[in-house]
């Protein structure tokens, strides 16, 4: 089981006693503000910084707002406000108890609140990554009228994911994971000696020369240690029809989307870490079938954890796509 355990943690696809009492680094130049809000019947904490035209980033499983650390201040002085939430269920955003209430439909409107509240009025630009882009995609399909443009970083289109599941061996076994995750020994399992098998794979896994601080683990351990907080990003997946077929069986490729092909018509961005073992580039084939305005940049010698691995480059890259810039290549 522990061996199984292992391998399930590797495959993972996919916040700090500064960031609990929201403290800031004193060498970060810029200012970042702790925030919550009321939306959509949650509290929701939030960090923002900076003005003008709002990127709202939002992460992925395990992460928290701090997945976007590097981001936050590159933007905010670039003349952006900045706003990176920590999601519903995660760190020291309100965790609901019941499953049904992460459904994606309410995890939509979480987005469409907290714009609403940062952005009032004005369309955003809508970086994501993880269950995040799971998050964005369905987001930008189902309100096209709030965004600009939207940034995938290793986060799968929903419908091609699910034709991915129901033909492509690989991803489905590289998707194992995801059963367990549903499974009710999920938190006592990821728990176990102080998340060591977590921080393994969210912090030890990462490629190239940028290693985690022991600050850093520290924060990651706290988000995680948060009450309810292990059980609302694990619920993510419980709620969803997402995962490896059941024999017999063939997802509905639809099914994320409530029952209708997800296309989304905003400029999108997508950014693809081609090491990432639990999430394959089998699912960057047809995608423009689905996202007519489409950019792919694949980084070859990233993971799913290429936000961390490559935090200049995400940046530029982002950057560059949002003013019509010619984009970066990796070094």
């Amino acid at each position: 089981m522990i061996k199984h355990f292992k391998l399930a943690i590797v495959g993972l696809a996919l916040s700090v006693t500064a960031v609990a009492t929201g403290a800031q680094k004193p060498d970060n130049p810029v200012e970042l503000k702790h925030q919550t809000a009321q939306i959509n019947g949650i509290k929701m904490h939030y960090v923002t910084a900076g003005s003008g035209k709002t990127i709202l980033f939002l992460h992925g499983f395990p992460e928290f707002w701090y997945e976007w650390d590097k981001q936050l201040p590159f933007f905010a002085g670039r003349g952006y406000q900045v706003v990176a939430p920590d999601m519903r269920g995660y760190n020291l955003t309100e965790k609901p108890k019941k499953v049904e209430d992460y459904a994606v439909s309410i995890l939509i409107e979480d987005v469409r609140a907290l714009l609403g509240k940062v952005s009032p009025g004005k369309k955003a630009i809508l970086v994501a990554h993880d269950w995040g882009g799971a998050i964005a995609w369905a987001f930008a399909s189902a309100h096209p009228e709030m965004l600009d443009q939207l940034i995938i970083i290793n986060a799968p289109h929903p419908t091609v994911f699910a034709r991915e599941l129901a033909e492509n061996p690989k991803q489905q076994a590289a998707s194992n994971y995801m059963t367990f995750f549903k499974s009710p020994s999920a938190e006592a399992m990821l728990s176990v000696n102080n998340y060591a098998g977590l921080t393994q794979a969210i912090l030890d896994s990462r490629l190239g020369s940028i290693r985690p601080t022991a600050e850093e683990r520290k924060m990651y351990i706290d988000a995680w240690s948060q009450p309810g907080a292990l059980t609302g990003g694990l619920n993510y997946y419980r709620a969803s029809d997402i995962g490896p077929p059941k024999p017999g069986s063939k997802p509905d490729p639809n099914s994320f989307a409530g029952g209708k092909p997800m296309n989304v018509t905003v400029p999108t961005l997508v950014i693809w870490g081609e090491k990432d073992t639990a999430l394959l580039t089998g699912n960057l084939v047809g995608l423009d079938k689905y996202v007519p305005k489409l950019t792919i940049r694949r980084i070859p010698e990233g993971s799913h954890w290429v936000v961390h691995e490559q935090p200049e480059l995400i940046s530029r890259l982002i950057d560059a796509f949002v003013n019509d810039k010619k984009l970066p290549t990796e070094k």
